[in-house]
């Protein structure tokens, strides 16, 4: 025996349409439970859910990881009834005869109750099945339970949990029977394409990558209501804490509850273990809080003196994780978010094969070489407008660009290369097989992976999201980051009157508007003086309200630096003396378990400590995981004489040559180089003599975000 992998939790639908294209109730919700967290999917279809469990099925085994699927349906039916239908009683002999029985589209259309009505001709009575809630009476199918008749027992034993309905209940509410008639073929099918890799539980024993159990979520029914999310839709509240609870269970324990039962009649995976499901579901859902960081996160090794740049951001990078939350949020409202889990096509991009011009549409087989001349129908085809009517072959129809092809065309020449006189259209053959046509789904297929799990939404992704009908989004919550400016010498607003010795807040707002724009929420912590009692409460109220704090000034070890000493007596303080140019101090800690960024007081190296350090960080503890600014290499239009063992980063901006200048001096405090720059020249750690035309890596400000 192995553990599962993973544990997906299926609430299935017998409806005979699509789902709406907002995420809905009965409809089917998917649960996956993973060791990195638990995603509900939206399904509108039976078909487009069994793609996507054909899918993640595959990617699992390919992975080597087994996985365990519950769905909420009977897998089988009272004894006797199996035997009656198929001359034995391995209800997977039934599954086989119920898949030949059962027609179910791709839009949900599907025969069920006539194909009751069929099994029941076969046996004396009325029975078994029941159940009609169509316009139209179907003969040997009763409408409602009254009068009804069964040769066999009306539920098996295991159904007799509260909640639990009749196998051969075909309408009305719970109407399991439906459920069972339409997804039982869908299991059906992915035993035939997943052969030895898959097999279903308690009727066989066998260890496979893909094991299928029946469930029932209803049985910890007040734990899903107590561990539901605001406003969540109970399904998805029912797949997501479930499927949580399972996967959280002891691996031995929810391999033996998977194997209990009756292999004839079934059995319900957990029936009798109410408790322990409860407790493991309370244990797994807890209000979804993401890990503190480490007390000694930031920690060097003893010894360490200087600590070269690439050291320092594979250490920083070590050292983080996302600390954000989960929400969902309107799709038209999520620029800038970033997906908090995987999201699936609801539908596929385009839905219907269509024209990708305007002009002819006909079927390829009625064409040759030469001259062809087809008849034109009356009317055309148009999008948003279809063509209802097959098109006869040798016929052909006026057809606009994005109209659904109507039945019978699968080729569209080009209006440009016809000639009509409103009765015929001519043109020259031969031509290709479905020219100018676009494929169903040939952009998105519905059911496989939109965008992944850390994907940063932008406006291009919205249009996607948007054309695949997803209207909801599950994101994480923006990463708070508190800007806190210290110092006697700073005055905080510019409109106030700054003496001789003081000078303006530069820090403050650059840091804010740095924040902004990487899609966090900036919230401004103000300015407090060098005075240690004040700087500990303005930190002590910033742990409560941000996910990560950034100070400027104070950083070094001087007497007046009290954020450094502060964090050094009272929180978790590592000073990074880093081999940079500008900014060799940066003091990371953590106070209360928030991250502190200390950054130097000097604009100039503020701002290439949080280009370089906190720009990468704040995005992996925002779920965007970690980024790295792209730059390129241009002829130098400078000379330095640079010596080895620090990286240097200057103000640069690209001449209209193409080649990169520098800003006249390299102090730190010349603001103004900031502004004049539009981009920053890295300097490697080793010694290098610059002379004009020297190949130098360029990074532009637009490459860290800004």
């Amino acid at each position: 025996m192995s553990r599962f992998d993973t544990v997906v939790v299926v609430d299935w639908s017998g409806a005979a349409s699509p789902s709406p294209a907002r995420p809905a109730k009965d409809a089917i919700w998917l649960g996956i439970a993973r060791d990195t967290g638990t995603e509900a999917q939206y399904h509108r279809t039976r078909h487009a859910a069994t793609v996507a469990l054909a899918d993640l099925f595959q990617t699992e085994i390919a992975a080597g990881r087994r996985v365990l699927a519950g769905f909420d349906f009977p897998f089988a039916y009272p004894r006797g009834f199996a035997r009656a239908l198929t001359g034995t009683d391995d209800p997977l002999a039934l599954w086989a005869e119920l898949a030949a029985r059962i027609t179910d589209g791709p839009d949900n259309a599907n025969n069920r109750l006539d194909a009751a009505a069929a099994i029941n001709r076969l046996f004396p009575g009325t029975g078994p099945f029941w159940g009609n809630g169509l316009g139209r009476d179907i003969a040997d199918l009763p409408r409602t339970r009254a009068g009804y008749a069964s040769p066999f027992a009306d539920r098996r034993r295991c159904d007799t949990t509260p909640g639990a309905q009749p196998v051969w209940k075909l309408a009305g509410a719970g109407s399991v029977g439906s459920q069972a008639l339409l997804g039982i073929p869908r299991l059906q099918s992915l035993r035939k394409r997943f052969g030895a890799d898959i097999s279903v539980r308690p009727f066989e024993t066998q260890d496979t990558p893909v094991t299928l159990v029946e469930l029932f979520p209803s049985l910890i029914a007040g734990t899903v209501a107590d561990l539901a999310e605001e406003a969540e839709i109970k399904d998805r509240a029912q797949v997501r804490v479930l499927a949580s609870a399972l996967r959280a269970l002891e691996p031995g324990k929810l391999d033996a509850l998977s194997r209990e039962g009756d292999a004839v009649e079934g059995w319900i995976l957990g029936l009798g273990h109410e408790a322990l499901l409860e407790r493991a579901a309370r244990r797994a859902c807890a209000p979804l809080l993401p890990p503190r960081l480490r007390d000694d996160c930031f920690a060097m090794p003893q010894g360490v003196a200087w600590v070269p740049v690439d050291e320092a951001l594979a250490r920083l990078r070590a050292a983080l994780h996302p600390v954000t939350g989960v929400e969902q949020l309107r799709t038209a409202e999520a620029v800038g978010r970033i997906l908090a889990e995987p999201v699936m096509a609801r539908r596929s991009n385009p839905p219907l094969p269509n024209s990708a011009v305007d002009g002819y549409g006909f079927a390829f087989a009625a064409t040759g070489a030469g001259v062809n001349r087809l008849p034109l129908l009356a009317g055309r085809a148009a999008a948003g407008q279809p063509y209802d009517q097959p098109v006869p072959q040798g016929h052909a129809l006026r057809i606009l660009t994005g109209a659904t092809l109507p039945q019978g065309v699968d080729t569209v020449v080009l209006e440009e290369d016809t000639a009509t006189d409103g009765a015929v259209v001519a043109f020259d053959g031969p031509v290709r097989a479905r020219a100018n046509t676009r494929r169903a789904g040939e952009d998105v297929t519905e059911g496989t992976q939109a965008l992944p799990a850390g994907h940063r939404l932008r406006a291009p992704d919205l249009a996607l999201l948007s054309a695949l009908g997803l209207a909801d989004l599950p994101v994480r919550s923006r990463l708070r980051v508190g800007v806190l400016s210290t110092g006697d010498e700073i005055v905080p607003d510019p409109a106030d009157p700054a003496l001789p010795h003081q000078i303006w807040d530069a820090n403050r707002p650059m840091l804010l508007a740095l924040a902004a724009g990487w899609h966090c929420a900036p919230v401004d912590l103000g300015h407090v003086r060098d005075d240690r009692a004040l700087i500990r409460d303005r930190l002590d109220e910033a742990a409560g309200q941000v996910d990560v704090i950034l100070t400027s000034g104070g950083a070094s070890a001087g007497d007046e630096d009290h954020v450094s000493a502060l964090l050094r007596a009272q929180g978790t303080l590592s000073s990074w003396r880093i081999a940079l140019k500008p900014g060799r101090p940066l003091a990371l800690a953590l106070w209360q378990g928030v991250p502190v960024f200390g950054l130097p007081g000097n604009p100039v190296a503020a701002l290439v400590c949080a280009l370089v350090f906190a720009r990468p960080a704040l995005s992996l503890l925002a779920g965007a995981g970690w980024v790295e600014p792209v730059g390129f290499t241009v002829p130098a239009g400078f000379s330095k004489s640079k010596k080895p063992g620090r990286r240097e980063y200057l103000r640069a901006r690209l001449t209209a040559e193409g080649t990169a200048e520098v800003f006249g001096s390299e102090g730190s405090g010349r603001i103004s180089g900031l502004s004049w720059a539009d981009g920053l020249v890295e300097l490697p750690d080793a010694a290098l003599d610059v002379t004009p035309g020297t190949p130098v890596r360029y990074i532009p400000y637009s490459a860290f975000g800004i």
